[in-house]
């Protein structure tokens, strides 16, 4: 892609954003993100095929960023410093989510667009915690502690944004690991 097309992507997206910081994703119309992103339908979809699409390209966005495994320095947290383990990386990733806590919400709101974007929290949750459960000593399959995990962290985030991030990450992060007592986290 050129610079133009570039940016004629990412306003697309900002406005996409914009608009779910008004609506819930299931009353947001393409004729409302052209007009939003001032661009033509034609372009729309010449980068889009649909808004389900563009939804997808959101969440990878925001996931590649926030599952980043070189945890660096930022302006409201800092975990390069630290051990790396997963009650840091579960408070990184509530930091970054946060950020993107008004998106997010207009998400929730619609049962199907928020079940794309947990399908796809999902899915880079699975990378997070599968170091976790091959150290775990379960008699469950792995693969029951897995999703268990999963489902489970996936639930607190959508609780969380829903709350409107009434608590901070890091006691989220707390109830969550005393819940699931993972006492090897700390």
């Amino acid at each position: 892609m050129d610079r133009r097309q570039q940016k004629t992507r990412k306003n697309i997206l900002i406005a996409f954003r914009n608009l779910l910081n008004r609506k819930n994703f299931c009353n947001i119309t393409v004729q409302e993100i052209i007009d939003e992103a001032n661009v033509g339908r034609s372009t729309f979809y010449s980068h889009f095929e649909t808004k389900d699409f563009l939804l997808k390209e959101m969440c990878l966005d925001i996931f590649n960023h926030v599952f980043d495994k070189n945890l660096k320095k930022e302006s409201n947290h800092d975990f390069s410093l630290s051990e790396h383990n997963i009650k840091d990386e579960i408070t990184h990733v509530l930091y970054h989510l946060k950020e993107h806590s008004n998106n997010l919400k207009g998400l929730f709101y619609c049962n199907k667009c928020g079940n794309i974007f947990i399908k796809y929290l999902r899915d880079y949750l699975e990378e997070m915690f599968l170091p976790v459960v091959k150290k775990m000593n379960s008699k469950a399959p792995n693969d029951y502690v897995l999703n268990f995990l999963v489902c489970a962290f996936s639930d607190t985030v959508k609780w969380w944004i829903i709350r409107n991030e009434e608590y901070t990450p890091e006691e989220v992060t707390n109830f969550f690991i005393e819940f699931i007592n993972l006492p090897f986290c700390y």
